[in-house]
């Protein structure tokens, strides 16, 4: 299994990440549609995309506007975006009225139907399965597990890290957990009232659950520095914790 990092910071882009977007070229499976999503036109490897949203927040979906450029001249015939029903009406309402976006996006949406368990398995080409999983965050979110030839892979993004959380269940023993990390410790109640996470109850979440690796990301975007988060505290916790960078690559 392969994977990029198109964007890895949250609510906005700054001089050295972009908003979150992760792409699994050989597949065309796109974790939601950040500002980074635009580098997916130099990795394209199908002809069709398959992007699943977590929520609709903008940091999140508006990289949906960029797919003209991403399918120019480029062999992309295709693009289904995945999410809750509620929120890509939000986003079709929204976000590509046309007021402010007056062209029709090439695209074609697929509802999810996520219950108190989480969504049953979806097929996407290169035998990759998909299911996902409901988060708590201002306004909904979803977690998404990928599965391909026996390896696994968690998303869980804008969502408060805790031993207590139900989204645990559907993340034990993944080989990676890619998990949000807005705030270093220090900051739980502000966590709390946005809806992020702080570095410790991310590390011990990555501990309780056994997972393979954690990489950090949806880290807060002002600041550019190498560790916005504080990795030594939670290498205590978790030792195989890292913050990947915009276009790392990981291949296991």
């Amino acid at each position: 299994m392969k994977f990029v990092f198109l964007g890895t910071t949250g609510y906005h882009p700054n001089n050295r990440r972009h908003t979150a977007s992760i792409m699994f070229p050989e597949t065309g499976l796109i974790l939601d549609a950040g500002t980074g999503i635009f580098r997916a036109r130099d990795l394209l490897q199908t002809e069709e995309l398959h992007i699943f949203l977590s929520h609709a927040h903008l940091d999140h979906c508006v990289g949906l506007t960029f797919l003209f450029d991403i399918g120019f001249q480029s062999g992309l015939k295709a693009s289904t975006v995945y999410g809750e029903t509620d929120k890509l009406k939000a986003i079709e309402e929204k976000l590509l009225t046309e007021l402010i976006f007056p062209a029709r996006l090439p695209m074609e949406y697929h509802p999810i139907s996520v219950g108190k368990g989480g969504a049953g398995w979806m097929e996407l080409p290169g035998q990759m399965k998909v299911a996902a999983f409901p988060l708590k965050h201002p306004g909904g979110s979803i977690g998404f597990l990928v599965e391909q030839s026996g390896k696994r892979v968690a998303y869980v993004t804008d969502t408060t890290a805790s031993l207590d959380q139900p989204y645990l269940e559907m993340i034990q023993d993944v080989d990676v957990l890619i998990h949000e990390c807005y705030f270093p410790d220090g900051f739980e109640e502000h966590a709390v009232l946005t809806g992020h996470s702080c570095a410790s109850s991310v590390a011990e979440v990555a501990r309780a659950c056994n997972v393979g690796d954690l990489l950090c990301v949806h880290v807060n975007p002002m600041d550019e520095s190498d560790d916005p988060i504080g990795l030594e505290s939670m290498r205590e916790i978790f030792p195989r914790t890292r913050i990947p960078e915009d276009l790392d690559v990981v291949d296991f």
